[in-house]
């Protein structure tokens, strides 16, 4: 080794992208959405565009709101019972929790207008939880066939040591990287001597060398909400077209804790023929919360009372986010009975201030109603997500970012078929299904393009697919009714430690959500 006492360093963003907050990951994360409303919304699949009448239509069709003909209250909570396993080269981990939430709570007011042309007209506030991001996913890739360190010193190769070597010890220090250009990261990697200049040139080796072998491990924590207070305004014109126009304030407040570890053996130093063992962590946490605001118009044509289709778009949600991130490594090595380690103080926070715009989304449906007995209903819905945009707090758009985005992400397609039969006026059986398509690009997908991050942490997670399989019962009784909803979401992703470089594949782990909800929902109708 180059120097003998090994450090622990704090530090925090940015990583290659220095005076930015965000990455096309990011945005992905926080534009996410998922199945949630009303019992009866989520037994069919959410497979309403095309019916309305309920709760969950006004943060899905606000034409919906028009379908009424009187007023109701009613509330929905959630058991979600998490169950998340990684398998990484055979080995395979998985990670459990449960969790309680309210999915919505709303009123819509009716009025009899005694009218031909529009013989009602309703208004309607709602909360919606739109979407959670509670998970734990853990792995351990047994293998490794390169090291984090060597992904760094392959893109810190050009800065001198000198503009690495920019730490500041003084605990009270604002911001210890200041005056520094350099990736956050490799400042990082450097000061705690996960890479090490070569020579003193600016050109850099990492940990791992022939003969190095090791294992690595992970543990990801993600949590947090959207939140989504709406006001819908609507009506029918004839009977026959159902309109509605939805204007949603949210709040979005989101967290992610990622270690990433590992454990190395014969690493070679710098006096020949010696090889020592290391083991080293990299922590990284970010919370980013912050407000938006949306709009949203539908409609609900009803030809014939057997037929009903549904058209609704969705304005993306403009954020003003607020960023803080931290990121430690800590690092030891020992050769032969000689083990040396040291910590150094706590660092610090970064704050960024940001805005975010997600995809606009488009939903067409249609409907059949079978009698009075049963209904039919089919939902496909189109997300922009490459129309996704990043800018600094002056309303900037950061092009790089964009750019990322562009290259990472496509349109992402879904669609969503649900059947309700009436087994009696009082008692309802229902079912429903629905299928979205990975977001992702096929390049980025496979590896095969070189995949941007912020701040000191390279990992990142892309989605592949998502489908849930639902049913549920519903009782009425006079005005009040009482529903019950069963929901499995399936969700497949791949983990990746930092992106490919030189032909060195990453270390990786496909993960697997398999969650099961329970879902309540009381409420009365007048």
């Amino acid at each position: 080794m180059k120097k003998k006492v090994v450090a622990t360093l704090l530090g925090a963003l940015p990583m290659m992208l220095m005076a930015q907050s965000q990455s096309a990951m990011d945005a992905f994360s926080l534009s996410q959405s998922d199945l949630r409303g009303t019992a009866r919304f989520m037994s069919m699949a959410g497979a309403f565009g095309a019916l309305g009448g309920d709760l969950s239509t006004l943060n899905q069709n606000p034409g919906g709101i028009g379908v009424y003909r009187s007023s109701e209250i009613g509330f929905t909570f959630d058991i979600n019972m998490q169950s998340t396993e990684s398998e990484a080269m055979g080995v395979k981990k998985s990670s459990d929790q449960t969790k309680v939430y309210c999915n919505n709570f709303g009123y819509v007011g009716t009025v009899n207008l005694n009218s031909d042309i529009m013989p009602t007209f309703s208004w309607g506030a709602t909360y919606a939880r739109t979407a959670s991001f509670d998970r734990i996913y853990r792995g351990h890739v047994p293998s490794l066939s390169t090291s984090m360190s060597n992904y760094v010193a392959n893109f810190t190769n050009g800065w001198a040591p000198g503009e690495l070597d920019n730490y500041s010890t003084d605990r009270y220090y604002e911001n210890p990287y200041q005056d520094s250009g350099a990736p956050w990261l490799s400042i990082l990697s450097y000061n705690s001597y996960l890479i090490n200049s070569i020579g003193g040139t600016s050109m850099y080796s990492g940990l791992f060398g022939n003969g190095t072998y090791g294992d690595a491990l992970f543990n990801i924590r993600e949590k947090g909400y959207v939140d989504e207070y709406s006001l819908n305004f609507g009506g029918n014109i004839m009977n026959t077209v159902y309109w509605g126009i939805g204007f949603g304030i949210t709040d979005l407040d989101y967290s992610i804790e990622a270690l990433y570890d590992e454990q190395l053996c014969d690493i070679p130093s710098e006096i020949p023929d010696e090889y020592y063992d290391g083991h080293y962590e990299l922590k990284n946490e970010t919370r980013i919360t912050g407000s938006g605001f949306n709009f949203k118009a539908g409609l609900i044509f009803k030809p014939v009372n057997e037929l009903r289709l549904g058209f609704a778009i969705h304005t993306p949600t403009y954020y003003d986010l607020q960023q803080e991130t931290w990121g430690m490594i800590n690092y030891d090595y020992s050769v032969g009975d000689f083990y040396g380690t040291e910590y150094t103080d706590n660092g610090y926070i970064s704050y960024y201030d940001s805005k975010l715009k997600t995809p606009w989304r488009l939903i067409a449906s249609a409907a059949g109603v079978i009698g009075s007995k049963g209904i039919l209903s089919f939902d496909y819905e189109y997300d922009a997500y490459s129309d996704m945009s990043v800018q600094d707090e002056y309303g900037d758009t950061y092009t790089d970012i964009e750019g990322d985005i562009k290259n990472y992400y496509q349109a992402s397609h879904t669609i969503r078929l649900g059947g309700e039969y009436r087994v009696t006026p009082q008692f309802s059986i229902r079912a429903g299904y629905s299928y979205k398509t990975s977001p992702v690009k096929n390049e980025a997908a496979d590896n095969e393009e070189y995949i941007y991050t912020v701040g000191t942490n390279p990992a990142y997670n892309f989605e592949n697919t998502t489908q849930h399989i639902t049913a549920g019962l519903g009782y009425r009784y006079k005005g009040f009714y009482v529903d019950m909803a069963y929901v499995y979401k399936h969700r497949e992703s791949t983990w990746y430690a930092f992106s490919k470089f030189d032909m060195n594949e990453a270390p990786k782990a496909e993960i697997t959500d398999n969650n099961n909800s329970l879902v309540f929902s009381l409420g009365y109708k007048f």
